[in-house]
């Protein structure tokens, strides 16, 4: 708006065209300048419309209105009829005239030739609107080839525009997952936008969960603002562009000929310009909707009678086409719409297709459908798949403890039994449960039964046995086992054969074998893809193991590499495992020591993860941000994290011991009382963590930020046997910590900071500037204040948490900082301590800051006793 503004009171274009598609806003924006520019020029408004685009001359009616019959048809006397018109105005207000023209791609070509003439002669400046397709009238266009008209284009909004507009209306953290959600329903269409914000939050799925913003469900496609921006649209359309959308949307994606059939060529090509429609590149061409949010709101307005009969005039121009993909979905939830069947075999088909596009509830209503006998069991399954993937574990185990037993022998039988293991476990029951469970009903079938698959069930309850334990030596023989084996007719062998190195993987990197780990994680990442579909989750089980070993590793960029590339390929199963991700990207940034940024990641992936929790990291996470809480100083929030951690029912095995550890450590990091630190060292002291050398060395990383520096030499001993660059790194500090040389740790300080351990590093160059501070060299020591300051930045922090690792050396104040903190304790806000030294409120912040990285202190309220006397 401001540059078109600036155009038509510079005089620098005669004229602005502003194109963008339907909902983009360019109405909103040309009423929005009318109103900028009124006070300053005469404003002349033209609506273009498709009920007079045949008409000559008909949109300058109201301009026009002196001249008979003859002359009306005249372009000369029509121009001549404006320009008088301009005079008048001119006349009574002595000001350059605007003509704005909305909906310009209907004028008329004559009407556009006369407008084009206006700006040529200099008599108006016209700021046109106009769709890109079919665009505007070639007299309009032409003079934009020539040069003598500017072009403005609107587009979408952006994801980053999107979260911008959220951030700005909701009060709260609006957190990614929220923010992709949005943006995928509304495709970045601010009219659908607006109307999708209303509705959801009128009907609660939009809701506020402790200051986070969530999405408790879909988006609804009925509400009431939504449902009016579809009826403002069909009202106007012609009965044959209606019907069209009506079919497209019911049908979608469906044949182009199918529609062409039913509707006509031309009416398919002018939604196509219009961007109503778009058109696959695939062969044969298929059409579906623009938005498909859009194409859900259509599709509930119309009454199941109508439904009906458009349904009997598709089928009757598909002749036997052969639907497949969301195309055979649509088709089979479009027949339950009007209350019709489908054969069972199709229904199974189109409840796994819904399954594989995490249509939950398609999914749960077409398998629920299906009758015949064999296929009950799978049906039963896909059910038990759909809950699981809404949170809703109780319901999805009692399924599967009802088809589990048939499904044993099939292919599927390893996925159905990690499912119900995984339903089980979400409701609290232990793995050795069901393994009895198991056993008991192998015993009571006859002994001539097909043993094979009663050897495989116990085989997946032993994978996970084993890797609850995280025993790597166990699971290192079976899996070796396994790989050994003749499995070349076994179909559910690769099922098997994934889950053991992914729980290999997660075992080695805990016994500080990451590099094997990562080995073994990569290599069931290379067997995914003939398990991309199934009805367990094996590419995110996976995925977890392999962020995991990366991390155990110090390698945080290939981490984040990961997640990235499953987040941009995944897009569909965001409601369902983005908490999860969250969570891993909150652990990796805690482990990097940039606690800020973990904490924004953290606290909304703990509130996804209360309402869905697939890979059972609830407790776990919930463990991590109490602890970044807490060492941020966020009292309030780390005790509600804390009662979370305390609550939640017993998450992965796995993952126990490190939530026990990131626990005990927020609760010292609270009370200052020693008993956190205690139980560190109980935890460090066990048999579990004596035989996870990885996950040991994690733990007394988290004593020694405590700033406990006794387990210094432990840490030396056990990262002389962990892989990987993060426990070289530490091993490398532990040594020049110990050796207590100060020019010597600022060099291993760069070292770390160039290897990319920042963290590490600012606890070097804190280390060495108390070394040198004591040496009398405060040259070098305020050079290593002035390092760790640098590596603060680059982590992000605004101040430097806790006491960490580094007692913080003699500090020495400047004049002006003495001046800005005195102000300060006296309770002075930054704004009346820059009027008071006629200083800018910039200055005075970060004066502040500074003042905290030296005295090490998180707030105005430790200020007054950590200065130096």
């Amino acid at each position: 708006m401001d540059r078109i503004c600036n155009i038509v009171r510079n005089g620098t274009s005669q004229a602005v065209f502003v194109m963008a598609g339907p909902g983009i806003g360019k109405t909103s924006l040309t009423e929005a300048i009318s109103d900028r520019l009124s006070e300053d020029l005469n404003i002349l408004q033209i609506h273009g419309s498709s009920a007079l685009a045949a008409v000559p001359f008909g949109v300058l009616t109201p301009y026009t209105g002196e001249l008979n019959a003859e002359e009306s048809v005249s372009p000369v006397a029509v121009l001549r009829s404006m320009w008088t018109y301009f005079e008048k105005l001119k006349a009574g207000r002595s000001a350059p005239v605007l003509l704005v023209v909305d909906d310009a791609h209907h004028l008329d070509d004559a009407s556009a030739g006369v407008v084009a003439d206006l700006i040529s002669a200099g008599w108006a400046t016209v700021v046109a609107a106009a769709r890109p397709r079919p665009g505007l009238p070639q007299p309009l266009d032409q003079l934009w080839y020539d040069g003598l008209a500017e072009r403005v284009d609107l587009r979408p909004l952006n994801r980053q525009q999107i979260d911008e507009v959220l951030a700005h209306v909701l009060d709260g953290t609006v957190p990614a997952a929220t923010v992709d959600a949005v943006w995928a329903a509304s495709g970045g269409n601010p009219r659908i936008l607006d109307a999708l914000l209303h509705d959801a939050a009128e009907t609660g799925v939009l809701a506020k969960r402790n200051g986070i913003w969530m999405l408790l469900g879909p988006v609804p496609a009925d509400g009431p603002q939504l449902t009016a921006v579809v009826t403002k649209d069909h009202i106007r359309r012609g009965p044959e562009e209606q019907e069209a959308l009506k079919l497209i949307a019911l049908a979608g994606p469906v044949g182009r000929k199918v529609i062409e059939d039913v509707s006509g060529a031309a009416v398919v090509r002018s939604l196509l310009d219009q961007q109503m429609i778009i058109e696959t590149s695939g062969v044969p061409a298929e059409l579906s909707l623009w938005n498909a949010l859009f194409a859900n709101a259509i599709r509930s307005t119309l009454s199941v009678s109508r439904s009906l009969q458009l349904l009997e005039k598709i089928r009757a121009h598909q002749n036997g086409t052969v639907l497949r993909g969301e195309g055979m979905l649509r088709s089979v939830e479009w027949a339950f719409e009007c209350g019709l069947r489908a054969p069972d075999p199709e229904m199974l088909d189109a409840a796994r297709e819904a399954l594989r596009r995490f249509r939950n509830v398609s999914a749960r209503t077409i398998a629920a459908k299906i009758q015949d006998p064999a296929l009950v069991p799978l049906a039963k399954a896909i059910q038990a798949r759909a809950h699981y993937n809404e949170g809703a574990y109780r319901q999805a185990a009692n399924l599967l403890d009802a088809c589990w037993r048939q499904l044993s022998d099939e292919p599927v039988g390893p996925a159905v039994l990690l499912l119900r293991a995984a339903a089980h476990q979400a409701t609290g029951q232990s793995l050795d449960a069901m393994v009895e469970d198991i056993r008991e009903n192998a015993a009571m079938e006859p002994a001539e039964s097909d043993k094979q698959h009663k050897d495989k069930g116990l085989q997946v309850m032993r994978f996970l046995q084993l890797g609850a334990v995280v025993d790597a030596n166990a699971l290192a023989s079976e899996v070796g086992a396994l790989r050994g084996a003749d499995t070349a007719e076994d179909a559910g062998s690769e099922s098997l054969l994934v889950l053991g190195e992914a729980l290999l993987a997660h075992a080695l990197a805990a016994a500080g074998r990451a590099g094997e780990g990562l080995d073994s994680a990569l290599l069931a990442a290379s067997e995914l893809p003939p398990l991309e579909d199934s009805l367990f989750f094996f590419t995110e089980f996976v995925l977890g193991r392999l962020v995991t070993d990366y991390l155990a590793m110090g390698e945080w960029e290939s981490a984040e590499r990961e997640l990235d590339n499953y987040a941009a390929g995944h897009a569909p199963g965001a409601a369902t495992f983005n908490g999860s991700l969250q969570v891993l990207r909150g652990y990796s940034l805690l482990r990097q020591g940039r606690m800020e940024r973990a904490y924004q990641m953290l606290l909304p992936a703990v509130e996804a993860l209360r309402l869905n929790d697939p890979l059972q990291l609830f407790r776990f996470g919930s463990a991590l941000g109490f602890y970044v809480a807490a060492r941020l100083g966020d009292s309030a929030q780390a005790k509600r994290l804390e009662q979370d951690f305390t609550d939640a029912v017993a998450g992965g095995p796995a993952h126990e011991l490190l939530a026990g550890a990131y626990g005990a450590a927020a609760s010292e990091y609270l009370s200052r009382d020693g008993k956190g630190l205690a139980t560190l060292h109980t935890l460090a002291t066990t048999q579990d963590a004596a035989a996870r050398a990885g996950t040991l060395l994690e733990i007394l990383a988290i004593c020694w930020e405590l700033g406990d520096p006794s387990v210094i030499p432990m840490v030396q001993s056990v990262a002389k046997s962990v892989e990987g660059r993060w426990a070289q790194a530490m091993l490398t500090l532990a040594t020049g910590w110990e050796a207590a040389d100060g020019d010597a740790l600022m060099d291993t300080a760069a070292s770390l900071e160039e290897s990319g351990f920042v963290n590490l590093a600012r606890e070097a160059y804190a280390r060495a500037s108390a070394l040198l501070e004591q040496a009398g060299d405060r040259r070098r020591s305020r050079q290593a204040v002035a390092l760790r300051e640098k590596c603060d930045h680059e982590l992000g922090e605004r101040f430097r948490e806790g006491r960490f690792i580094a007692a913080a050396p003699a500090v020495h104040l400047t004049r002006r900082e003495q001046d800005i903190v005195g102000l300060a304790v006296q309770g002075l806000t930054d704004r009346e301590i820059a009027q008071r030294l006629m200083v800018s409120v910039r200055t005075v912040e970060g004066h502040l800051y500074r003042t905290y990285v030296k005295l090490g202190v998180r707030s105005r309220e430790e200020l007054e006793s950590a200065l130096p006397k």
